[in-house]
C-alpha cells in the first residue's frame, strides 16, 4: 500500500531527528555511488538513484552524517581523504615558450627576420670573416623583442588567473560541523558537508536538498536554462556548484548534502574543458587603435626612407654592386615600422593595472574586472548604501517603544526584560531572522566581540536577546520548524520579514504570525498595540500619532527604526491561502515594539565624501531607511551640504495636480522617496536623484539599458501595461537622452550588497559589491568588490583608477617623444647623404629598452592626493592633451635639433674621429724594418699629392714617417694622409703591396675603404639614448609642475629602470662592437652624451613655463562641484 505523498508544510518532519549513526561507520559510499546520483542534465535518473539508496536519510546514514550537527572533525578528515578537496584542477597556462613562438606570427617581425638572413647570406658571402655580423645581431635583438612580447602576454594571462584566486580566495560559505555553525572558504568542503544556503548565496558545491521549502535556484550559468528551477523533495532536490540560490521560499534557508565536490562536481567537469583568456579594457582597445594610427604613420615614413636610401645607394655607387647596401636599407625601413608601432602602449597598460589592481586589493578593491581599475578614475558619481559602507555595521539597539512604554537611550542601558519582551518580541528577535553570531574565526581564536554572520539589523536583535541571558538559538529550535512553519525573508517591496509558526506550543493548534520591518509600513498594518500587561490595545489615532512622533524623533537622531508585530489566528485554516506561498501583507497587527538601531559612521566617511566631492564626484546616498533617517545620516557625513527641499510620497500627492509649481520645485529638491520618483516623468527625474531606486537611478545618469521602443519597454517590464505607464520610460527617450546629454552622460559607480541589487550594478559602470556583506548574486554582478565594505576604500579605488590613467598618459607623452626623434632623425639622416645615423640593431635596442623598461618605471608611479582636486576626465577625452603635446613637441625639436647638428657638424666639433677607433688607429706593421717609409718610394712627388690632398698632419711630415708617434706607421697615419674619399685610388697610385701582405687587408681593406665613421656614430646614438634617460624623468609630468622629482625616491621601479638603462647602454657602447657597430669612445665623449641627454631637463623647465598650451580645455573634464 503506498503512502499518500507528503504536503508542503510536513514534507520534512523527519529532518533534524536525532540520529544515532556510530562515528566509525562514516563514508560507506565510494565515487561511483555518488557520480550516480550526480549526473549532468539527468535529475529524474539522479533521484531514483537516491530513492534506491533509501532519501536523503539513507544517503545521511551510508555517510555517517548526523543531519542536525553535521560532520565531526574526525570524519571531515576521513572525507577528505577519501574524496579529495573541493578545488578545482587549473586549467595549464600557455606555455612561456609557447608565447614566444606565437610572438613570430607578427608580420613585421617575419618580414624583418627573411631580410635580416638575407643579409647574412649576402654578408657571408662578400666578406666571409665579418660580414655575417649584422645579420646575426638583427636575428638576436628579433628573438628579444620576441621575449619582451611573450613576457607581456604571460604578464596578461597570469594576471588574468591571479584576478580569479583573489576573488576565490574571498569567498565564504555556512558549514555545521559538530554542531556548530560556521563561515568558511568553498575549498575546505568536503563530500558529506552539510551547507545552510540563503538567498543571493552561490553553491559552492554540488548537493542534494534536505531542508527547506519553496526553494529555487537559478542555474543558467551550468546549463543555460534563463528561469529560476523550483527545488523540492519529490522531483528535484539536486542543487549545482557554480549556480545561485535565488529564493530559499517559506525556510529562511536551505539545507543541503554535498556530494560532488572539486573535479568531481558538475562545475569542475565542465571548467576542466573550458579555456578563458584575458579580455582588452577600453584603455587597451583605445590604445591599440592608437598603436595602429602610428604603425601606419611608421610604414609611410619607413617607405620614404627606404626610398631615400635607394637612391643614396644608387648615386654613390652608381649601380654598381650595390645589394648588401640595398639589403642594409630594406632592414632599416623594416626595422623603422618595428620601432614606430610602440608595443610598449599596451604593455604599459598592463603593467600598470597589474601594479594597481595589487595595490588596491591591500586596501580593500579586489578588482574583478580589470576596465573596472581605469573606468573608476573617471567616475562623476557615486551611489552608495549606508549600512556598512558610510557606516561601521556595528548595529545595536538604544532606545524605543517596548514592554508597552517608551525607553530613552539612558534607561535602555539598564533594561531588565518583563514577560512581555520576553514573550513575542523576544521570540520575533530569534525566529523571524537568519543571523547567528559566530564566537571564534576559522582557527578557533575568540572574537573581541560576536562576529555577525547575516543582517548586521538582525544581528543587533540577538545581540540583545544575549545580553538579556537569552539563547536565542534554543528559541528557534524549540518554536521553530521547517517542515511546519514558514519564513518569509525581508521583501524589499513589502519592507517587513515575516514568520508563520503553524502549531505554536503553548496552544496547541494555534498559528502565530509574527513580522517585522519598516517602522511606518508596520505601523499603518496595525490595528492595536501592546500595553505594560502585555494585553492588545486598540490603535487611536491619538496613539498612532504618538508612535509616528517617536519614530520621527528617533530618525531625526539617525537611529534605524524598526517595529515588530504579531497576529494570531485560531487554526491554519484561518490563514489566507496565499500565505503558504508568497511573504504575506499582514494587516490587522499588534505592535509590539519599536526600536532604534544606531550604527555609527566610520571614523573617515566625512573625510572620505568631502574627498571625493573635491575631485568632483557627486555622492548619492541610496537607501531603504525612512526619509527622516536617511536625511540626517546624509547631513553628518556630508552628503547634503545645503538645505534642499525634501519630497515625501505626501508632499508629492499635494503638488502632483500642480506640475508647474512640482517642476519648479524639483531642482531645489535633496531627498526623495522612491515611490516619488519612480512615478516622475523622465524629464523630472532628470532634476532630482533618488534614495531608493538604484536601477532607474543608474539608467538615467549614465543612459544603460534606457528601451528605444515599445518592444523594449516590454522587454524590460514585464507584465506592465505599456500605454498607461510608459511615461516612466518614454519610447524614444533614449535619444532624447542622448540629446540633451552632448557629453554622453554620467560615469556611474553603484554599490550593492542584495541580489536585488544585480540589476543596478550591471547597469552601473562600476558595479561595487561587498565583499562581507555581499551576496555571491551581488559580487558575480560588480566589477569590483569592496573586500571590508567601506566607502573610503571606494575613494581609494577612485585615486588608483586616476593612477592607471595618468600612468598610461606619462608613458604615452615618453614614447611618443622616443619615436618621432628616432624616425626623423633616420629619414633626415638617409636623405642628406649619411648612412643612417641609428642602425637597425641599435633601433631596436631603443625599441627595447625604451619599451618595455619605460612601461615599467611610468606605469608603476604611485597615486598622489594631488589626482583628487582635479575632475574627472570626459568620456571620450582625447587621451594626448595640449600640455601633453606641447612637451612632445618642444623636447622632439630639442633633441632632433641637438642630432642633427651632431650628424652634420659632429667631425669639426671633436675633431679628427678616427674609423673604427683603436683598431684602426693602432694597427701597424708587422715590424720596424717593413714599417711603411715614404723613402722607401723615392719620390717627393708623392709628398706633394698629399699636401695637394689636404690631409697631411703637419706632426706627421716632420718625422721619418714612422707614424704620429715616431713609432710605425698606422692605418690611421695613411687615413690621415691619403683621405677618406679617394683613398683606394690613393693606395693604388703611390704604394706597392709587398711592403706588408697584411697592410692591404688589415688596413686599406677594413679600414680605409670603408665609409662608416664608428665612433662618430656611436656618439650620436650615445646622445640620444641619454636624451631618453633624462627625458623620462620629465615625462614623471604630463602638467605643469616643474618639480620632476616629486615623489621619486617612492618610485623605486623607476629608479631601479633608469640604473639598469644607463648599465645597458654603457654595456652596448663599451661592448657592442661590430655586433651594434658602436666602437669604445673616450671619457670626455660619455660627458659630452650626458650632458647633451641632461639639456631635456632645462628644456623640460622652460617649455613649462610656457604659455602656449599651457592647460588642458575645460571641455576635458565633467563632474560634480562642490558648493562653495
Amino acid at each position: 500500500m503506498m503512502e499518500p505523498e507528503p504536503t508542503k508544510l510536513d514534507n520534512e518532519r523527519s529532518v533534524g531527528m536525532a540520529q544515532v549513526i556510530p562515528s566509525g561507520t562514516n563514508m560507506d559510499l565510494t565515487q561511483d555511488i555518488l557520480d550516480s546520483l550526480n549526473v549532468a542534465q539527468a535529475s529524474e535518473d539522479n533521484k531514483k538513484n537516491l530513492d534506491d539508496l533509501g532519501g536523503t536519510d539513507g544517503l545521511a546514514a551510508r555517510m555517517g552524517l548526523n543531519l542536525k550537527t553535521g560532520l565531526s572533525d574526525a570524519q571531515v578528515d576521513a572525507s577528505r581523504e577519501r574524496y579529495g578537496a573541493n578545488v578545482f584542477p587549473e586549467k595549464p597556462m600557455k606555455s612561456f615558450l609557447t608565447l614566444f613562438v606565437e610572438s613570430f606570427n607578427d608580420t613585421t617581425l617575419i618580414i624583418l627576420i627573411i631580410a635580416a638572413f638575407v643579409s647574412l647570406i649576402v654578408g657571408s658571402y662578400e666578406d666571409p670573416e665579418k660580414g655575417w655580423i649584422e645579420g646575426l645581431a638583427i636575428l638576436i635583438a628579433v628573438f628579444l623583442v620576441s621575449i619582451v612580447t611573450a613576457t607581456n602576454d604571460y604578464q596578461k594571462e597570469k594576471q588574468f588567473r591571479d584576478l580569479e584566486k583573489n576573488s576565490e580566495a574571498l569567498e565564504r560559505c555556512t558549514i555545521i560541523r559538530s554542531g556548530e555553525t560556521l563561515r568558511v572558504n568553498p575549498d575546505l568542503l568536503v563530500v558529506g558537508d552539510v551547507v545552510s544556503l540563503k538567498s543571493g548565496d552561490g553553491i559552492p558545491a554540488d548537493g542534494i536538498l534536505f531542508e527547506g521549502s519553496g526553494v529555487k535556484c537559478n542555474e543558467s550559468a551550468l546549463t543555460g536554462e534563463p528561469d529560476d528551477l523550483k527545488k523540492d523533495f519529490f522531483k528535484d532536490p539536486f542543487f549545482l556548484s557554480s549556480c545561485e540560490v535565488t529564493d530559499t521560499g517559506t525556510s529562511g534557508d536551505a539545507k543541503v548534502i554535498c556530494i560532488g565536490i572539486g573535479k568531481d562536481s558538475q562545475w569542475g567537469k565542465i571548467k576542466a574543458n573550458l579555456t578563458s583568456e584575458a579580455a582588452n579594457t577600453p584603455l587597451q582597445d583605445k590604445l591599440e587603435d592608437m598603436v595602429e594610427l602610428i604603425g601606419k604613420g611608421g610604414g609611410g615614413a619607413a617607405a620614404l626612407t627606404f626610398i631615400a636610401l635607394i637612391a643614396m645607394i644608387w648615386l654613390k655607387y652608381d649601380g654598381e654592386d650595390p645589394w648588401t647596401h640595398v639589403i642594409e636599407a630594406f632592414i632599416i625601413a623594416v626595422t623603422i615600422i618595428v620601432v614606430a608601432i610602440p608595443e610598449g602602449l599596451p604593455l604599459a597598460v598592463t603593467i600598470s593595472l597589474s601594479y594597481s589592481s595589487k595595490q588596491m586589493l591591500k586596501e580593500g578593491n579586489l578588482i574583478r574586472q580589470l576596465q573596472a581599475c581605469e573606468t573608476m578614475g573617471n567616475a562623476t558619481n557615486i551611489c552608495t548604501d549606508k549600512t556598512g559602507t558610510l557606516t561601521e555595521n556595528r548595529m545595536t539597539i538604544v532606545e524605543g517603544f517596548m514592554g508597552g512604554k517608551p525607553i530613552d537611550q539612558d534607561t535602555f542601558e539598564k533594561l531588565t526584560p518583563n514577560e512581555v519582551i520576553k514573550g513575542d518580541i523576544s521570540l520575533n528577535f530569534a525566529v523571524n531572522s537568519n543571523v547567528f553570531l559566530q564566537d571564534k574565526d576559522e582557527n578557533g581564536k575568540a572574537y573581541d566581540r560576536p562576529k555577525v554572520v547575516g543582517s548586521a539589523t538582525e544581528g543587533a536583535m540577538v545581540l540583545l536577546l544575549r545580553k538579556w541571558g537569552i539563547d536565542y538559538q534554543s528559541l528557534r529550535d524549540q518554536f521553530f520548524s521547517t517542515s511546519r512553519d514558514m519564513q518569509f525573508p525581508f521583501n524589499s517591496t513589502k519592507k517587513r520579514s515575516t514568520v508563520i509558526l503553524c502549531d505554536y506550543p503553548s496552544e496547541k493548534g494555534k498559528v502565530k504570525l509574527l513580522c517585522k520591518g519598516a517602522s511606518e509600513v508596520i505601523l499603518a498594518d496595525c490595528t492595536h498595540w501592546t500595553d505594560e500587561s502585555g494585553s492588545a490595545q486598540p490603535m487611536t489615532e491619538a496613539k498612532r500619532k504618538e508612535f509616528l512622533d517617536l519614530i520621527d524623533q528617533m530618525a531625526g537622531r539617525a537611529l534605524r527604526t524598526l517595529a515588530m508585530a504579531h497576529k494570531d489566528y485560531k487554526d491554519l485554516n484561518a490563514i489566507p491561502a496565499n500565505y503558504r506561498t508568497d511573504p504575506p501583507d499582514s494587516t490587522d497587527l499588534v505592535l509590539d515594539a519599536i526600536v532604534g538601531i544606531i550604527d555609527p559612521l566610520r571614523s573617515d566617511v566625512k573625510d572620505a565624501v568631502r574627498t571625493a566631492q573635491g575631485a568632483g564626484v557627486m555622492v548619492r546616498m541610496v537607501t531603504g531607511d525612512n526619509i527622516i533617517t536617511a536625511r540626517a545620516i546624509a547631513t553628518q557625513c556630508g552628503i547634503l551640504t545645503g538645505s534642499g527641499e525634501t519630497l515625501t510620497k505626501e508632499s508629492y500627492e499635494t503638488l502632483k495636480s500642480n506640475p508647474a509649481k512640482l517642476n519648479a520645485l524639483l531642482p531645489n529638491v535633496a531627498c526623495i522617496e522612491g515611490p516619488v520618483f519612480r512615478n516622475l516623468t523622465p524629464a523630472q527625474a532628470d532634476l532630482v536623484f533618488s534614495p531608493d531606486d538604484k536601477y532607474l537611478m543608474v539608467t538615467r545618469l549614465n543612459g544603460h539599458g534606457l528601451p528605444a521602443n515599445q518592444k523594449e519597454w516590454e522587454t524590460l517590464h514585464p507584465g506592465r501595461n505599456y500605454e498607461s505607464e510608459k511615461d516612466l520610460f518614454l519610447p524614444g527617450y533614449k535619444d532624447e537622452w542622448k540629446a540633451t546629454r552632448p557629453n554622453g552622460g554620467q560615469v556611474v559607480g553603484v554599490t550593492g550588497d542584495g541580489t536585488n541589487d544585480a540589476p543596478a550594478l550591471k547597469a552601473s559602470d562600476v558595479g561595487l559589491s561587498m565583499g562581507i556583506t555581499g551576496t555571491k548574486v551581488a559580487q558575480n554582478a560588480s566589477d569590483v568588490v569592496i573586500t571590508d565594505d567601506k566607502f573610503s576604500s571606494i575613494v581609494r579605488a577612485i585615486l588608483w583608477g586616476r593612477s592607471v590613467y595618468d600612468n598610461i598618459r606619462r608613458f604615452l607623452q615618453f614614447q611618443l617623444t622616443v619615436n618621432v626623434v628616432a624616425l626623423l632623425l633616420v629619414f633626415i639622416g638617409s636623405v642628406a647623404g649619411f648612412p643612417p645615423p641609428l642602425n637597425a640593431v641599435m633601433m631596436l635596442w631603443v625599441n627595447l629598452i625604451m619599451d618595455t623598461m619605460g612601461a615599467l618605471a611610468l606605469g608603476t608611479e604611485k597615486p598622489t592626493a594631488a589626482l583628487l582636486i582635479r575632475q574627472p576626465y570626459l568620456r571620450d577625452a582625447a587621451l594626448v592633451s595640449k600640455p601633453m603635446w606641447r612637451n612632445i613637441l618642444f623636447q622632439s625639436a630639442y633633441q632632433l635639433i641637438l642630432l642633427l647638428i651632431l650628424l652634420f657638424e659632429g667631425t669639426s666639433m671633436f675633431g679628427d674621429v678616427f674609423l673604427r677607433g683603436d683598431y684602426c688607429q693602432n694597427w701597424k706593421l708587422s715590424s720596424p724594418d717593413k714599417a711603411f717609409n715614404l723613402a722607401a718610394v723615392g719620390n717627393m712627388d708623392v709628398t706633394e699629392q698629399y699636401n695637394s690632398i689636404g690631409a697631411v698632419d703637419t706632426a706627421l711630415s716632420g718625422q721619418s714617417y714612422y707614424g704620429t708617434d715616431g713609432d710605425g706607421t698606422t692605418c690611421a697615419d695613411f687615413y690621415r694622409i691619403c683621405g677618406a674619399e679617394n683613398n683606394g685610388e690613393c693606395y693604388q697610385d703611390n704604394f706597392v703591396p709587398s711592403y706588408d701582405t697584411n697592410f692591404k687587408s688589415d688596413c686599406l681593406d677594413n679600414c680605409a675603404k670603408t665609409d662608416y665613421d664608428y665612433t662618430h656614430f656611436t656618439i650620436i646614438f650615445n646622445a640620444f639614448v641619454w636624451c631618453q634617460i633624462f627625458n623620462e624623468f620629465n615625462a614623471r609630468q604630463i602638467k605643469n609642475d616643474p618639480n620632476i622629482l616629486s615623489g621619486i625616491m617612492e618610485s623605486k621601479m623607476f629608479l631601479l629602470v633608469i640604473v639598469v638603462t644607463v648599465l645597458f647602454q654603457i654595456f652596448i657602447v663599451e661592448l657592442g662592437g661590430d655586433w651594434v657597430r658602436t666602437i669604445h669612445i673616450d671619457f670626455s665623449y660619455w660627458l659630452w652624451s650626458i650632458l647633451f641627454g641632461f639639456g631635456s631637463i632645462p628644456v623640460g623647465f622652460l617649455m613649462r613655463m610656457c604659455p602656449i598650451w599651457n592647460e588642458e580645455d575645460d571641455e576635458a573634464f565633467f563632474g560634480y562641484v562642490m558648493p562653495s
